[in-house]
């Protein structure tokens, strides 16, 4: 198996296996918040866009002002001019004249698109230029009924505009008193009596160029419209550069997300983990790494891997054998204090993404629970053979023991006058008895009947076995102290089996504590458990004795069969707990007894043991 080291955006190195379906990672859902520097950026671009918008429409209106008045006033201008023209050719030309040609003349100007002249009537006096592709002229009649020259923007079908000024054509209005004297003259000079429009009131359209001003306008438009782009641009890169730096923020967080993610993954996972650079050094190590080898991270990163087998007994270096993968190789680590660990070492390649190898990655499984289930199922093994070749022993003994007893104790009723004889044949059956109890001890061990469960009071079952063993604590100057739980806890179990475990409990603290000493049985209920203690002040048990103290025929006193502590694991097995020993040499022992259940009240009929 390789790993391959791939190059997160954090710079940090995040471990893959080749070959291998994808890992589930957690996604990381970060969602898009603006900041304030993009809450900024969105108010400034609407800000100076609202800005720009105003500032466009309000100098196209003041441009619109200003062309209404220029033109008006240059309208005004052209028929004053166009007046004092037609006023002073009538006065120096002859009787007759043609005000057509005037208009004409006139209407050469660049500025002047056309000139009409009308009657009241609406009839045309004279006209020059493009004037019929502009309709809806103002009436005669409202042009003269007002006191100030009327003006509007015109539009032809093609698009074209202009800005049309009308008012009464007054001629003669600067003649004062010669004004009657010369209107005849007017008249006839304008050819109006001849039209029939000698006594109507004429009236001027002027249609003047917007050409100049709609390509100003047109450039304060455009000139808008590029602020407005750029504007717009701005804030479309305002907008990217939020856009980059929150992805940016993101994948950040996102990052830091995974690497805490696969850091927690790493430190929680039951084996230990080591990496180590190409010279050998520490790179990284989990907890339970550090766990196995006693050190902290500071102690073991940048340490070299052959001095950290020196410094603590586990020689991981001489496992390795230069660059090359294996596993499950066996290590055996003997760390200071005595302590030894079994280890199952195996080596991988830690590869960078270009293939290149950058270190090794080191697991160590820790093997002491399935050295101590090995050695645990061996156990039970051989006290299988044990109990089968017991039971068959035990069977051919027991009834040789009957006839013996038999003869014993009628060579009893025989010695009626040696007091010897009668002693002898009393040892006899005593000796004969305590083998019996022995073999029914082996019987039971070898073949245990099933336990009967049922309801089991935890004070009353504490009460009866103290009962039983009271007086002997008394007998022997011991201090016997009974902690029964205060309140009433109930659980299942076979009452006659847990008072022999008791039993047998209390008797090897009886004998391993000497007068003065003390004894204590106690029991209380814990979350689906029911734990009960012996505790004793008596002389302790080594480590040796301690491994092998629940072995059958397993004994360290001078009498006993060392069937009782074995009996005691198999009832306790039976009902499915486990044993505790807690024991220091010279200061006493406690034996701590899990069974499972769950504490309840007392219900009518059940067992007080």
């Amino acid at each position: 198996m390789r790993l391959r080291v791939l190059l997160h955006e954090t710079g940090g190195p995040v471990s893959q296996v080749e070959n291998t379906p994808p890992v589930m990672i957690p996604r990381t859902s970060q969602p898009f918040k603006l900041s304030r520097i993009g809450l900024v950026i969105i108010a400034a671009s609407i800000l100076l866009l609202a800005l720009l918008a105003v500032i466009t429409v309000r100098n196209l209106d003041r441009e619109q002002r200003l062309m209404d008045k220029f033109l008006i006033q240059e309208g005004l201008t052209l028929i004053r001019t166009f007046e004092a023209g037609a006023r002073t050719s009538m006065m120096t030309a002859g009787m007759t004249g043609n005000l057509g040609i005037l208009v004409k003349e006139t209407a050469r100007e660049e500025s002047v698109v056309y000139i009409r002249i009308a009657d009241s009537r609406n009839r045309l006096v004279a006209a020059a230029g493009d004037w019929q592709s502009f309709p809806g002229q103002p009436a005669p009649g409202l042009i003269l009924s007002s006191t100030s020259p009327l003006a509007r923007l015109a539009e032809n079908g093609a698009g074209g505009q202009v800005f049309e000024v009308a008012r009464e054509f007054r001629p003669l209005a600067q003649l004062g008193r010669e004004k009657g004297r010369m209107l005849d003259r007017w008249q006839q000079w304008c050819m109006l009596k001849e039209r029939g429009q000698g006594d109507e009131r004429l009236v001027i359209y002027v249609g003047l160029s917007t050409a100049g001003f709609e390509v100003a306008r047109q450039e304060d438009i455009n000139h808008g419209l590029i602020m407005g782009g750029i504007l717009f641009l701005v804030g479309v890169a305002g907008f990217y550069m939020l856009f980059l730096y929150q992805s940016n923020r993101v994948s950040r967080l996102t990052a830091e997300n995974l690497e805490i993610y696969a850091r927690n993954v790493i430190e929680s996972i039951p084996a230990g983990l080591i990496t180590i650079d190409r010279q050998g050094r520490i790179v990284s190590c989990n907890h339970k790494a550090r766990e196995i080898l006693g050190r902290e991270s500071a102690e073991l990163e940048g340490t070299v891997l052959a001095r950290l087998g020196r410094e603590t007994g586990c020689d991981l270096a001489g496992l390795l054998d230069g660059e090359k993968d294996f596993l499950d190789r066996s290590l055996e680590c003997v760390l200071p204090g005595g302590r030894s660990i079994p280890l199952k070492v195996s080596a991988a390649a830690l590869l960078n993404r270009d293939g290149e190898r950058v270190g090794t990655v080191l697991t160590m499984r820790d093997m002491r629970e399935i050295r101590d289930m090995e050695e645990q199922l061996e156990r039970s093994r051989r006290l299988a053979a044990l109990g089968r070749m017991a039971a068959a022993i035990a069977h051919e003994i027991r009834n040789p023991l009957g006839t013996l007893r038999g003869f014993a104790q009628y060579f009893r009723q025989q010695a009626k006058n040696s007091a010897t004889d009668r002693e002898s044949a009393d040892l006899m059956v005593s000796e004969v008895d305590r083998l019996n109890r022995t073999v029914s001890g082996l019987l039971q061990f070898a073949r245990p009947r099933e336990p009967e469960m049922r309801q089991v009071a935890l004070g009353g079952l504490l009460e009866k076995a103290g009962r039983l063993m009271g007086d002997d604590f008394a007998d022997h100057g011991i201090d016997f102290r009974l902690e029964p739980p205060e309140e009433e806890i109930v659980f299942k179990a076979d009452p006659d089996l847990m008072i022999q475990v008791l039993i047998n409990l209390l008797q090897n603290a009886l004998h391993a504590t000497g007068a003065g000493g003390s004894v204590e049985l106690s029991g209380w209920a814990e979350p689906d458990t029911i734990v009960i203690t012996v505790h004793d002040s008596g002389r302790g048990i080594s480590q040796e004795v301690r491994s092998r103290m629940f072995d059958p025929f397993y004994t360290t006193q001078k009498e006993g069969s060392g069937l009782g502590l074995a009996v005691v694991h198999q009832v306790i097995e039976q009902h499915h707990g486990s044993i505790m020993v807690d024991s220091v040499v010279g200061q006493g022992t406690i034996i701590r007894l899990f069974l499972p259940g769950r504490a309840g009240n007392r219900s009518p009929g059940e067992d007080n043991g």
